[in-house]
């Protein structure tokens, strides 16, 4: 067994076409890819931010290097595993946007005395504070530290108005950490749909994390760091004054969910699954393909929004959505693609063996399902490269 899954992933890793690929595959368009890196990185720049990209959906240095053509660049990152692997293709200037526990602390610090790394963390209570005492003992590094801020209820953080705010940040300077500002996520703006309410979600996590940062500041802590951002704040953003990073990460792939929320085309989507035909009923309209959610993820993101899209939209080989087809069910290794319901089309002509190419609830999720990208690019069917994306934590 181990040996036919190492001989079908050696194929897959020397495919130099789709077609000689084993699905289901993960693949990666390169001009999608493209496009929409340049597109966040000139909304930051007219907006006046620095722009710190998240790493968590793409999990790979050949991505980064397309965010940063010319030299490693401050990234965001969600776990530990991820800032060791690009602290070691030279990212030195990185946050860990999930809160602290003592010993992911002590880990991360033990990375930023071996390899030189600012690798800031976060915390929103004063227990995580007092914390930071021992784990600059214990690593010999003075950590720098973001107060998390929940600016719309949507997770954790503390208010800007929260009195706990204050004694947070006189515990962590008591701790001998350096704090070096605030940091919010602004998770509301995935329940949106609207253009006029994605500007006021971007706006209120603006004043909101602003607001914050004078606080301390009137109190004696610096602030220096007035970091924000989600991948639709950060599209719909109008001002952005008083902030100095923004963040996002979704955006380089984007997804079905960000297509409901209004912030991409579905020709924007980089990512999606090859697979393969492998059954049909007609009887019921039903297509069946070698995609489950083993390759797709269980994510079902799309089903509290305005459209359902099952666990993905259904595109032919070379990637031309099939208009209301979806994989309407899922088992671990089995999709079943149909129509959507209330639509009038018929499922098409798909003979066993062929292929079809299924975009994403969630990239990140549907990413995460895999060990590598194919790189395509438009409708070729050529593989350009093979790119790694790291895994764990």
């Amino acid at each position: 067994m181990m040996d036919k899954m190492a001989a079908n992933l050696s194929v897959s890793e020397t495919a130099k076409s789709i077609d000689a690929l084993v699905t289901p595959a993960l693949l990666l368009d390169r001009g999608r890819l493209e496009r929409n890196i340049q597109r966040l990185a000139e909304r930051a720049r007219k907006l006046g931010v620095m722009l710190r990209p998240h790493m968590k959906t793409a999990k790979s240095i050949d991505v980064a290097r397309h965010v940063f053509p010319r030299e490693p660049g401050p990234i965001t990152v969600s776990t530990i595993a991820e800032a060791e692997y690009f602290a070691g293709h030279g990212f030195r200037d990185m946050t860990y946007a999930v809160g602290m526990s003592a010993a992911s602390a002590i880990r991360a610090m033990e990375l930023c005395r071996r390899t030189g790394v600012d690798l800031k963390l976060l915390l929103d209570s004063v227990e995580q504070a007092d914390a930071l005492g021992g784990v600059r003992e214990a690593a010999g590094v003075t950590p720098s530290v973001f107060i998390e801020l929940d600016c719309d209820d949507h997770r954790g953080g503390l208010k800007p108005d929260d009195p706990k705010l204050l004694d947070v940040a006189n515990r962590v300077v008591a701790a001998g950490a350096n704090l070096v500002g605030v940091l919010a996520h602004a998770g509301e703006s995935y329940g949106l749909s609207t253009p006029d309410a994605l500007v006021k979600a971007a706006e209120d996590e603006r004043s909101a994390t602003v607001r914050a940062a004078e606080t301390l500041r009137a109190h004696g802590h610096a602030c220096p760091i007035v970091s924000l951002g989600s991948t639709p704040t950060a599209h719909f953003a109008e001002n952005l004054e008083g902030v100095t990073e923004l963040r996002a990460g979704v955006y380089m792939f984007f997804d079905l969910v960000q297509h409901g929320v209004g912030v991409c085309e579905l020709d924007d989507i980089a990512i999606s699954i090859l697979a393969t035909v492998i059954g049909s009923k007609p009887e019921k309209g039903w297509v069946l393909v070698d995609a489950g959610w083993m390759a797709l993820s269980r994510d079902r993101g799309t089903a509290n929004q305005q459209i359902d899209q099952g666990y993905g939209v259904v595109c032919d080989e070379n990637g031309r959505v099939l208009e209301d087809v979806i994989v309407a069910q899922a088992s671990q290794e089995h999709g079943i693609l149909a129509i959507r319901a209330g639509s009038g089309k018929s499922v098409p002509d798909l003979p066993l063996g062929a292929r079809v190419r299924i975009l994403p609830n969630h990239a990140c999720a549907m990413a995460a399902q895999h060990h590598f990208y194919s790189v395509v690019n438009g409708d070729s069917p050529k593989i350009e490269a093979r790119w790694e994306r790291i895994r764990g934590w």
